[in-house]
């Protein structure tokens, strides 16, 4: 099969087009590199059935030609990272909305499968956890520019929705908990590599807020295995799907568990909110998947707890 991934050099992107490669498929990335990285297709890019473009999924003539090609996208470029939202809102909303118009209007041509990658923050400030596909969209003020990303997501789910439901595009919404593996990178606010990073170098390991706020990490390898069982699965078009771990950690806890298994000596300080983003940030307390729907449709089940993950990131940094 010829797939199609847009931002197929970042983290999950190069993970799933090298997964795609092992399992036989073509592979067609296009990315314009202003958060991916071409190291992290390097291993693989001059293979036989590997194919990238350095451009944007703005380039309406570019996107047209591998949309013809492929039978499958997966949609993944998008503006990713708290901070770089936090610091350039235009570009968030402006890459998440027009990239997956431009993706989306192409595909319809041709009835092309299409997978829009869409994230947890899009439950907003709901306290219904764990998070359910169908619990309602909770999100902040106009003013914090901290939930203009998880609105431009949730467009794009509308969007996407609205080209299955008028105009017969096969569409998958897959929603990621806080994906975290190898070549993932701490630059854009990632907290798992950047907690790794200031342990192996000594540094403070710096929470932000009270360090009580709570996430789930998935390996990225459990999350590629989805997409991949999820691209053969007809039952899944048109429908929205939790990809996470119920694994619930505080920020606390987790930078206590990186020390502890990287054996550094790194004190863990708080760093208020206002501080590491902007005055009037709001966060999420809670953020944890329920996972029944994507379970009863593939079996899905996270294979890679949390020391494992973290001991992968660490063997990774370390090998750098």
């Amino acid at each position: 099969m010829r797939v199609l991934i847009t931002g197929g050099a970042g983290f999950i992107g190069s993970h799933l087009a090298e997964a795609l490669l092992a399992d036989g498929h073509e592979v067609f990335v296009i990315d314009d590199l202003s958060t991916g990285c071409i190291d992290n297709i390097a291993s693989f890019k001059d293979h036989a059935r590997f194919h990238y473009t350095i451009a944007s999924v703005f380039d309406e003539q570019t996107v047209a030609e591998l949309v013809d090609r492929a039978a499958v996208i997966f949609h993944l470029a998008a503006a990713v990272g708290v901070k770089l939202i936090v610091q350039k809102p235009v570009h968030t909303i402006e890459t998440n909305v027009h990239g997956t118009e431009v993706i989306l209007r192409h595909a319809a041509k041709k009835k092309k499968l299409v997978f829009i990658a869409s994230t947890s923050e899009v439950y907003g400030k709901s306290t219904d956890v764990p998070f359910r596909e169908t619990t309602d969209i909770v999100l902040g003020a106009t003013t914090r520019h901290r939930w203009a990303y998880a609105c431009s997501k949730a467009l794009d789910e509308f969007l996407a929705l609205a080209h299955w439901k008028e105009r017969q595009l096969p569409v998958v919404i897959v929603r990621f908990f806080n994906t975290v593996g190898p070549r993932q990178t701490g630059q854009y606010g990632m907290v798992v590599p950047t907690f790794v990073r200031q342990a192996l170098a000594g540094e403070p390991i710096t929470v932000f807020g009270d360090g009580q706020q709570s996430r789930s990490f998935t390996y990225i390898g459990d999350v590629v295995g989805a997409l991949m069982k999820l691209m053969a699965e007809p039952r899944a078009i048109g429908e929205v799907f939790n990809i996470g771990n119920t694994e619930e950690v505080t920020m606390r806890g987790l930078a206590e568990r990186v020390k502890a298994i990287t054996g550094s000596t790194s004190p863990i300080v708080t760093v208020p909110y206002d501080e590491a983003y902007e005055a009037g940030f709001e966060d999420m307390p809670r953020r944890v998947p329920d996972l029944a729907k994507l379970n009863s449709l593939i079996g899905y089940a996270p294979e890679v707890g949390l020391d494992e993950i973290i001991r992968r990131v660490v063997a990774s940094q370390r090998d750098v």
